[in-house]
Order: C-alpha cells, then sequence, then structure tokens
C-alpha cells in the first residue's frame, strides 16, 4: 500500500513551534492520526515543498498565522505496528517559527487552537513524541536550535 497508511517508506512530517510571551501556540487535532490530541501545527510535507514551505503552509492553514523559520528544535520518529504490519511511520522535523501575527485561529484539521504555557501544555492530552518536545522545552527554552539551511534545489 502506498501513501500514510502502511507506507513502504517513511512520511517526513513537520511540526511548527511557535513562542510568544513564554507561551506555545498548539492545535487540537481535528482528524487521525490522534484526533483530539493537542499538538504543534504540523503535517506532512509534500513532493516539491521545501521543509520551510511545509511550515509555513501548515501554520497557515491549522491557525491562521504567518512568520519565519528560525531553525530545527527537535526531531523525532513514530513507528507503529499493528496486526498488518506497520501501520505509520513517520520522520518528524520540528521548527521554531518567529511569528508575525498572534492572533490563531483554528482552521485545516484543527479544530481549536490556543497558547499554553509548557507546564499547562504538559497537562493536555499529547501525544509521547509531543510530550518529550514540551519536556525538552521546559528544560532548554525556546533558543536551544540547529539553523536552519535553505534546501538545495536543483533543476535539470
Amino acid at each position: 500500500m502506498v501513501g500514510r497508511l502502511y507506507p513502504r517508506h517513511p512520511v517526513v512530517g513537520v511540526g511548527v513551534v511557535v513562542s510568544y510571551n513564554n507561551k506555545i501556540l498548539l492545535i487540537k487535532r481535528g482528524n487521525e492520526p490522534y484526533c483530539g490530541y493537542w499538538s504543534v501545527p504540523g503535517g506532512v510535507q509534500e513532493a516539491g515543498e521545501t521543509l520551510e514551505e511545509a511550515a509555513l503552509r501548515e501554520l497557515r492553514e491549522e491557525a491562521g498565522i504567518e512568520g519565519r523559520v528560525e531553525g530545527v528544535v527537535w526531531v523525532d520518529e513514530v513507528i507503529e505496528y499493528d496486526g498488518a504490519g506497520i501501520k505509520y511511520h513517520y520522520i518528524i522535523i520540528d521548527v521554531l517559527v518567529k511569528p508575525f501575527n498572534i492572533e490563531a485561529r483554528a482552521g485545516g484539521d484543527a479544530v481549536d487552537v490556543g497558547w499554553f504555557t509548557v507546564d499547562e501544555a504538559l497537562k493536555l492530552k499529547t501525544t509521547d513524541t509531543m510530550r518529550k518536545l514540551l519536556l525538552f522545552l521546559r528544560e532548554n527554552g525556546f533558543s536551544k536550535i540547529l539553523p536552519y539551511t535553505r534546501a538545495v534545489i536543483l533543476n535539470d
């Protein structure tokens, strides 16, 4: 099978970490996987789309916020098995985005959106990968990032 469900290859997911006034922007997921869970805005990177483009598109679609990618905050991986094999396999790259606006509104597959302190966010229903990211942010703040270098795009 081809796609996100029972993939032949890992799927690249991008998460968007947005911080303002010591709070982090979270969305409540409206679709599977993990419908009803809180996470950073994000989704799947499309073929031909740079990591930066994917992050900014997902942020715009799910929270109505524009911004600038500043670097990579976290990289994680999710592999979920069931009786039929590998149900999901995601490589998740979370990038830090400096927001140009902070008036968030839920859109796309997000059913709710809000700004939370990291401690408040840790009390919400989140995935294990989101919890690891939040614990990292609580320990390190929002400044420990790897620089983002733009994609090399080659054309014939």
